[in-house]
């Protein structure tokens, strides 16, 4: 199968194919809906997601990536009942900012997210909350900048913490690149499993920026209608759920995770001075290092 998708990459297909959109008669005979693709974190392995159905599968513990968008706020959903990964269902309630429940869920658990009894440590498994965090990106691969849009959800552990010997989540990733005042979508990203995880967990790490072609390149991707609906998924498009008539973005949580609350800020007289700032390559060669 891996085969087969390499026949498809933008590298390899005619220059008058690489943008072009489907016709009616390919959406026809593919069912008719959008194919959206994702990239699945289930099980510990990277599994390209079209249409709902498992195209192929990277049993590498890494992937790089470029992130080109992801959704402004930490989404939260919550599932009654024990996780059963064998049946596929849409979220009890469910938050697309982690304020408040969508106006389309039917059994909100409470008025507000922040007081909800389903956010109390313990009211999940062991100590943890039984409303989860998640959040949406949208990617494409390093050796396939001009190719598909790829929707990524991370679980909370892939997104809280402080992380250590490089391996940092997305939150500390993401302030450890702005301490140098680079995008996170100016860099080729490493995604890693996380080994010592029971459930799958990402870690981040910058392997090298972009050259300036790139970057314009993926600026006009993070640009694409395929980029911007890759942070907005609705619950009618979770792959396997019986389509709802809600149009409500929502996160999809695919594994159980013990859940981090996002921690306040230091106030600005606690935060220490900042060294001085280094060039991209000197970070990360010493990041190698």
């Amino acid at each position: 199968m891996a085969n087969d998708v390499s026949l498809f990459k933008s590298g390899a297909l005619p220059a008058y194919l690489k943008n072009i959109e489907l016709d009616a008669v390919t959406k026809s005979l593919a069912g008719g809906g959008t194919q959206n693709k994702r990239i699945s974190i289930r099980g510990n392995v990277f599994r390209m997601i079209s249409g709902g159905k498992e195209i192929a599968q990277n049993e590498d513990r890494a992937m790089n990536v470029v992130i080109v968008n992801a959704a402004p706020k930490v989404s939260r959903s919550f599932y009654e009942g024990v996780y059963d990964p064998s049946a596929v269902a849409p979220p009890t309630c469910w938050s697309a900012d982690g304020v408040a429940p969508d106006k389309a869920v039917e059994n909100a658990q409470h008025k507000n997210c922040a007081d909800c009894p389903q956010n109390i440590a313990g009211s999940g498994q062991g100590n943890s909350r039984a409303c989860r965090f998640s959040r949406r990106l949208a990617v494409v691969l390093e050796n396939d900048l001009e190719g598909d849009i790829f929707q990524l959800t991370l679980p909370s552990q892939s997104l809280f913490g402080k992380g250590e010997n490089g391996k940092l989540p997305l939150n500390a990733y993401a302030d450890f690149l702005s301490g140098f005042n680079v995008p996170i979508t100016a860099v080729v990203t490493e995604m890693r499993f996380d080994t010592d995880s029971a459930t799958p967990k990402l870690t981040f790490k910058a392997i090298r920026p972009l050259t300036e072609e790139e970057f314009n390149t993926c600026t006009e991707q993070a640009q694409t209608p395929a980029a911007k609906t890759a942070v907005i998924m609705t619950v009618s498009q979770t792959d396997g759920v019986k389509k709802l008539e809600s149009k409500a973005p929502v996160a999809v949580v695919e594994e159980p995770a013990q859940d981090e609350e996002p921690k306040k800020r230091e106030s600005k007289k606690d935060v220490p001075t900042p060294a001085p700032k280094k060039d991209l390559k000197s970070v990360l060669d010493e990041w190698d290092d």
